[in-house]
């Protein structure tokens, strides 16, 4: 598998080790990403990487949360350019559409298309054209999703580059969207990829142990330990891996609030209002995650459009 210049810093940049070294890890593994990622932790270069889609579409991702029946919905929409996505019509169109899945409920994409659209008799698909009109991009409804029962809370940053929507089990009558809120904005900075240890697949742990073995057998002053000692030492890092990468154990970001876990967060804070909250599920959304998009020379755009003017 081929490799790009462009490869070479994504990877830099998902695991903070320097060009070469990136170099050589695609070259290694043929260019496959994630074992180049995996490649550079057993040597001892880089620290655990998220393996995340590269981010490269613009648009927005909003979440919202209906006042009157308290269900939320999360969406993400895509244009063709940053200026479009901060644009009124642009914010307002994906706004409308969030309204339209929480009173339509459709079940995909193809049944929201089918829906009728916020404030207008035509459905979605009628009105979809006349938007990328008047917006003056091509817009692509990419995905959404919504949580009907519990406590909903809705939160995007920066705008719409990442949105929220956290769902809680709350009792004892307390206002728990602080305490929702606060777990949103956890998950917007940390992206944590899964939301409890309890829910780290089988595979995913024996592959961890296999890093950390790989890890031992490339460190001197490990390597001639015995393989049954390793493997002990690799499953006693597990907690690490956890609080690195399971939401409910990472270190709560807001240090001033409480000193521990995110678990530990949402329990103290319950009852420090009288009563209880158990985080159940949540959806995150980043823009434009996983989707490839061409890279362009900007001068060179300009250049080739000024001489077609000629």
């Amino acid at each position: 598998m081929a490799f790009t210049a462009q490869d070479v810093k994504t990877l830099r940049e998902m695991t903070n080790v320097g060009m070469m070294d990136c170099k050589k890890a695609l070259q290694a593994c043929d260019g496959d990403m994630d074992k180049a990622v995996d490649w550079l932790r057993e040597k001892g270069l880089a620290k655990a990487a998220k393996k995340a889609g590269r981010i490269a579409a613009e648009g927005m991702a909003y979440a919202r949360v209906c006042p009157e029946c308290g269900r939320g919905v999360i969406v993400e929409v895509n244009c063709e350019t940053d200026f479009c996505a901060k644009s009124e019509l642009f914010t307002a169109f994906v706004k409308d559409i969030a309204k339209t899945i929480l009173n339509e409920n459709p079940s995909d994409i193809d049944a929201l298309m089918n829906c009728k659209y916020e404030g207008s008799t035509l459905t979605v698909a009628e009105i979809l054209p006349e938007k990328v009109m008047s917006i003056g991009e091509n817009l692509q409804l990419r995905r959404f999703a919504r949580f009907d029962n519990g406590t909903n809370i809705a939160y995007v940053h920066m705008g719409g580059t990442r949105a929220v929507l956290v769902n809680l089990a709350v009792e004892g009558g307390i206002n728990a969207t602080e305490i929702g809120k606060n777990v949103a904005m956890q998950i917007a900075a940390m992206n944590p990829k899964y939301w409890d240890k309890s829910l780290v697949p089988q595979a995913d742990l024996d592959h961890e142990r296999d890093v950390q073995v790989a890890l031992m057998d490339n460190d001197p002053k490990m390597a001639s330990k015995p393989q049954a000692i390793k493997e002990k030492i690799a499953a006693g890092k597990l907690n690490a891996f956890f609080k690195e990468n399971c939401l409910l154990q990472q270190e709560f970001v807001r240090s001033d609030l409480f000193q521990g876990s995110v678990e530990g967060y949402i329990a103290d804070a319950a009852k420090k209002l009288g009563g209880s909250v158990k985080f159940v599920d949540a959806i995150h959304y980043i823009k434009g995650e996983g989707i490839e998009k061409k890279e362009e020379d900007f001068a060179a755009e300009v250049a080739k459009q000024m001489n077609q003017g000629k």
